[in-house]
């Protein structure tokens, strides 16, 4: 498969495991994402992608306050 796993990185490194097998991130009116797994599950977030380790499937998300 070729999905990612979405995390929260916080400010101290630490990362959070915000939505597993991740198919879909896309950009929401008001500076939200959504994202979709390959089950259907949604989550939105205020935030933005900081980085993303495509051979390690991860995206770092961080959240904007």
């Amino acid at each position: 498969m070729c999905e990612a796993d979405a995390y929260l990185l916080h400010e101290d490194g630490k990362e959070e495991l915000y939505l597993a097998e991740v198919d879909v991130i896309e950009p929401c009116p008001g500076g939200q994402l959504r994202l979709i797994s390959v089950y259907g599950e949604q989550k939105f977030l205020a935030g933005r992608i900081k980085n993303m380790s495509l051979l390690q499937h991860k995206v770092f998300l961080e959240v904007i306050s």
